[in-house]
């Protein structure tokens, strides 16, 4: 673990803490006992106080960036950090800009670059930049929504790589002031040192062949160790920039964070092969990477031509490495962008054949083959949808009725709100949970069930609190208990000891116990 667990005990009161600024200095005079969040009555009155606000737009950001949101699971680093954190930092290293493409890159500076200070201290340079690297003010038209969204990882891709723990203390900070706990971030691990084995191995359509010869002469076990070397030095800054281990840590260090490894699947089906093998590598050695995914856009011409390739390799490895997680992004399609036949197995395709416990997107699912079907396969097999509302909305322009986020609910595929970049995007989570509550006029236990899907479809190892995971109804450790409180019974807190899923999720109760009091002391 990136943070350190923390006792049951400890967690609990560390939450009373981090949710105190819930509670308005002039309530704490008339306080009500959180005890009282707890009972059946409280989250009902919460709940009519939700419909109460929820056509005030003010009133309802207030409550939703207030309201425990529990983990982050769908989310790119670099696309997540914000712009101006990323000017600052190509200030700092001495990068140019490109005054055409608006591209950064490493000094001198050509004829028709700038420094990048010259983005710090020039507010219109500036705005030029911002609009750039993200899609703050985009309009489409001769460039789509798409094509801006993902052409922005290029122009700050140079000013993205070389401080990574300072990105994640921003990420994580920004994560436990919205009363977020749990992060799983994507990074590209050991990645100049993957395509330069993936190049010498080549590749060979007998996987079996291709992975010994990636793992002959320990090519993949020194990637291992520079990938943890990475992961060192990475979580050395961010902890150093967060002064985590000092007097006054930021509150980003209370955050958990885990790493998936992500493979670039518009690349050669060399490089993709050997990057899904150094994550399954990753994830079964090192408890700080936990998964593979695919990123990069679903509808380039590689990345279409090689999805079933892609989903044989993934079948190959799974059983190799039982410990590591496989989440996919799949179904990220709509018709137009891609001919109609891609549209028809992508999901399906991931889940069956690529083995993926949850899918990132999964907005074309009306479009696949059997639909209906496909859908009670998702909820039969607990498939959960990561489904980040605003990128869809300006990369696929999908949403509101448009969007399947209210299909998969129907049909009882678990679902979660998620960021994916919100760097890029110019928004957080608290604009996704706000667009489900308006968009879908969602309830407030709707909302609490989000958060702890968040949480119970993370990839963090133990037993869950919940024995029904559609319902939450809790464990027969903790059935008899008050969820979230600071004294569990001897049997419950066995299993939080022991479980660090199990004990996030109870943390998260004890948030939304706190939380339910600071609105009823707010209200009354």
């Amino acid at each position: 673990m990136i943070t350190l667990r923390r006792t049951t005990i400890a967690a609990v009161a560390a939450c009373a803490a981090l949710l105190a600024p819930l509670v308005p200095a002039a309530a704490q005079a008339a306080p009500v006992p959180v005890a009282q969040a707890f009972r059946g009555g409280a989250e009902q009155r919460v709940a009519a106080y939700l419909d109460g606000i929820r056509d005030n737009p003010d009133e309802l950001r207030r409550f939703l960036h207030d309201l425990p949101k529990g983990g982050d699971l769908h989310n790119h680093l670099s696309g997540a950090v914000s712009t101006e954190l990323l000017i600052r930092l190509a200030a700092e290293d001495g990068l140019c800009i490109d005054t055409v493409t608006l591209t950064a890159q490493v000094a001198p500076c050509s004829a028709t670059a700038r420094p990048a200070a010259d983005a710090v201290s020039d507010p219109d340079f500036r705005q030029q930049v911002i609009r750039a690297w993200s899609m703050q003010d985009f309009v489409p038209g001769a460039e789509s929504g798409h094509d801006h969204f993902f052409a922005t990882f290029g122009k700050f891709g140079e000013a993205s790589w070389r401080h990574p723990g300072r990105m994640l203390a921003e990420v994580t900070d920004t994560m436990a002031e919205q009363h977020q706990s749990y992060l799983e971030t994507m990074l590209t691990p050991a990645s100049a040192g993957a395509a330069a084995l993936a190049a010498k191995v080549g590749f060979d359509p007998d996987f079996a062949k291709l992975r010994d010869k990636l793992l002959a002469d320990g090519g993949i076990d020194q990637l291992v160790t520079q990938a943890g070397s990475d992961a060192d030095q990475m979580l050395a800054e961010y902890r150093a920039s967060a002064d985590c281990d000092g007097d006054r840590p930021a509150p980003g260090c209370a955050v958990t964070v885990r790493i998936i490894s992500q493979a670039s699947r518009a690349s050669t089906p060399a490089r993709v092969f050997t990057q899904l093998l150094l994550g399954m590598e990753l994830a079964s050695r090192d408890d700080r990477f936990v998964a593979v995914n695919l990123v990069q856009p679903e509808d380039y011409p590689a990345s279409l031509e090689n999805y079933d390739l892609q989903m044989r390799m993934l079948d190959f490895l799974h059983p190799l490495y039982p410990k590591a997680h496989i989440t996919l992004h799949a179904g990220e399609l709509v018709p137009g962008l891609v001919k109609p036949e891609d549209l028809r197995f992508h999901i399906r395709e991931a889940v069956v054949t690529g083995h993926a416990e949850r899918i990132g997107h999964g907005v074309d699912v009306v479009h696949e083959d059997d639909s209906a079907g496909l859908l009670d396969t998702l909820a039969e097999r607990h498939v959960l949808i990561e489904v980040p509302l605003t990128s869809n909305e300006q990369i696929l322009q999908v949403a509101g009725p448009d969007h399947p986020f209210p299909l998969y609910r129907r049909h009882g595929v678990p679902t979660a709100l998620a960021t994916d970049d919100p760097g890029v995007s110019r928004g957080d989570i608290t604009e996704e949970y706000q667009k489900a509550a308006t968009r879908y006029r969602l309830g407030y236990r709707d909302l609490k069930d989000l958060a702890r899907t968040s949480l119970e479809y993370a990839f963090l190892p133990g037993r869950s609190l919940w024995q029904d995971r559609d319902h939450f109804r809790p464990a027969p450790e903790c059935a008899a208990d008050t969820l979230g409180s600071a004294h569990p019974s001897a049997g419950c807190e066995a299993l939080l000891a022991a479980s660090p899923k199990a004990e996030q999720e109870w943390q998260q109760e004890c948030g939304f116990g706190e939380f339910e009091a600071a609105v009823l002391r707010r209200s009354a």
